[in-house]
């Protein structure tokens, strides 16, 4: 029913400034600014995802939402889009496994010189996913995968995917439900660790990867999940930490992360969405380093 990870939605409030840091944090050439219902939205597409940064601009409904969201709970991810072959059809399902879930529908984003793309989207109920926002996007309607935003500073010195994009949650069984029997991804590792004090739930989704997080010192509790942070693929975790260094960001030491075989840094601030963890893996699609 779901083949991936379509995009990740992150709201901000200057559009101009977080397209900006994002070319500067990726090493990526953002490859799309379009606007239409109240906002602006940038578009930087990696091979198995895209970041979709969206910001208020003018009148509209969709705008006055994402408004409303930065003033109740600042900039940083909105909302996650999964990809499904037959949008109508894994609606359907969803419906009939507890998950509200909208008709779908076209959307279209303008860019400045009149071009336009378009998106079929159904966007599921907060109230039956702990409160998050999740949608569900069907794939380009002409068939053809959205152009890949070109590297800034050669290929080695740029971010390559998204490895993991993380979710907390006060219900690790609630989110077992939601992410595994009812949207029907694959759980790959169910874990605890009394020494970090959490318990973590890994999920496959396409080429990347949705880790629940719960803390194993709070009571379990009906309240809302809510984003984390992402973490980003590098594939020469030097070349990515020099770069970012000589660009002036707050950027911690490089280290091997606890998983043999990988290295990782993290970049404190500077954009919209931060801190955000730079992995290099050994071994695609593993349950990811998660130390931050």
């Amino acid at each position: 029913m779901i083949a991936g990870l379509d995009h990740v939605a992150l709201v901000v409030r200057d559009l101009d400034q977080a397209v900006d840091a994002y070319t500067r944090l990726l090493g990526r050439a953002c490859n799309w600014i379009g606007a239409e219902g109240g906002v602006r939205q940038a578009w930087f597409q990696l091979p198995n995802m895209a970041l979709d940064l969206i910001s208020p601009d003018g009148e509209g409904g969709f705008g006055a939402a994402i408004a409303a969201h930065l003033d109740a709970h600042g900039e940083g991810v909105w909302a996650l889009a999964f990809t499904t072959p037959d949008i109508a059809e894994a609606a359907a399902r969803l419906r009939r496994r507890g998950i509200g879930a909208s008709d779908p529908g076209s959307i279209r984003t303008v860019h400045a010189d009149g071009r336009k793309r378009y998106w079929t989207t159904s966007s599921l109920d907060p109230e039956t996913t702990a409160g998050l926002s999740l949608l569900l996007a069907a794939p380009p309607r002409d068939g053809q995968p959205w152009p890949l935003s070109e590297a800034t500073h050669g290929e080695a010195a740029a971010v390559s995917a998204l490895d993991h994009v993380v979710i907390h949650t006060p219900n690790p069984d609630r989110a077992l439900a939601i992410y595994g029997a009812k949207l029907g991804l694959d759980l790959r590792l169910d874990r605890s660790n009394p020494d970090w004090g959490a318990r973590q739930l890994f999920f496959r989704c396409g080429e990347t990867l949705v880790e629940i997080g719960a803390s194993l010192k709070a009571p379990v509790s009906d309240a809302p999940d809510r984003f984390g942070g992402l973490a980003w693929r590098v594939d020469d975790p030097a070349a990515v930490h020099a770069r970012l260094a000589a660009g002036g960001w707050d950027v911690s030491d490089l280290r091997r992360g606890r998983k043999p075989g990988t290295q990782v840094f993290t970049v404190r601030a500077g954009a919209p969405g931060l801190p955000a963890l730079m992995i290099q893996q050994s071994a695609p699609l593993e349950p990811p380093e998660t130390d931050r």
